[in-house]
């Protein structure tokens, strides 16, 4: 028996493109969103390359963090820039595939990412003395190679399993990229296998990290509550406040988007929360780590000093 359904060879992202004044609206806003964040992380990982004082496995795991947000966001907002100033939204079959390969190895890299962040500062504080042995040079190599096959092998299976599945009928995606839940939407076929997929292999991968943060920053606070200088607290809380706020949005606003039941699923909602991961995030990591931290706000303001004296 012939199957009739119909051969789908791209799609077209609704996004945020309902009304015409809107697109006008932000494609001005997004533009500005995106030079901030790519100019912000770079600066950053310019102070890490430039001032040795900070070639420590913090600065390691922030500089390299910075890079993961830079390639993060480019792998979005440049395709949702072009559907907001032009009438085209489409993009291919393949291009969808791509994307979404490229931006779930992303996000699943900076999950793990995060929790090595964690386990840093855990040893920083609870374990000063042993800090230098347990994080390595080679260990945060290690952490980082590691965060990037598990969000490469994460990324294969997601993608694979979306873009095996039959599509008919409306090839419009209710979203500004091609991300997993919106693109099943448009599937002839029942999705349960995928959602178990997204639930498992997802859930391994955004909630264990997420409990391996969790369980570091309490034995983070509890050191914290021990110490007995002022000073020293708020220095410390300083330090692991700004890495938890970057947690908080990063890793909310991710559990929100992937492991709610898809029958609480609204129209347009999908762009609006994905926003909170895959803009306003990296849009604000480089502040929060650097108006937060004395010695990245040094190195910045000294590398400019150095730049106008030349």
């Amino acid at each position: 028996m012939k199957s009739n359904h119909t051969m789908v060879t791209g799609f077209i992202l609704l996004g945020f493109s309902g009304v015409i004044e809107n697109q006008i609206f932000l494609f001005p806003i997004f533009l500005c969103t995106y030079i901030i964040t790519v100019a912000g992380n770079l600066s950053i990982i310019l102070a890490y390359q430039l001032t040795p004082s900070l070639h420590t496995p913090m600065y390691f795991f922030l500089a390299n963090f910075s890079l993961l947000e830079i390639l993060y966001v480019s792998c979005t907002v440049p395709k949702m820039l072009s559907s907001l100033w032009s009438r085209c939204k489409s993009i291919s079959f393949s291009g969808c595939a791509i994307q979404m390969y490229c931006f779930l190895l992303l996000g699943g890299t900076e999950c793990y990412m995060l929790g090595a962040m964690a386990y840093d500062r855990y040893n920083a504080i609870c374990h000063p003395l042993l800090y230098t042995v347990i994080m390595s040079d080679v260990v945060c190599i290690q952490y980082i190679v590691e965060s990037y096959v598990i969000g490469a092998v994460n990324s294969l299976i997601h993608t694979t399993f979306t873009f095996s599945l039959p599509f008919c009928g409306s090839s419009e995606i209710d979203h500004f990229f091609c991300d997993v839940p919106p693109v099943l939407e448009l599937s002839c076929q029942d999705i349960w296998v995928n959602e178990l997929v997204i639930f498992v292999i997802g859930g391994c991968l955004v909630i264990g990290p997420f409990i391996v943060t969790l369980i570091s920053y309490i034995e983070i606070i509890s050191k914290i509550l021990k110490l007995h200088s002022t000073s020293s607290k708020r220095k410390t809380f300083a330090t692991c406040s700004s890495h938890l706020m970057v947690v908080t949005i990063f890793y909310g606003s991710t559990i929100f988007m992937y492991f709610r039941p898809r029958s609480s699923h609204r129209i347009g909602q999908n762009s609006v929360v994905s926003l909170m991961y895959t803009v306003i995030a990296p849009l604000f990591n480089p502040f929060i780590y650097s108006l937060r931290n004395q010695e990245v706000k040094s190195s910045i303001k000294n590398i400019f000093l150095q730049k106008k004296r030349l």
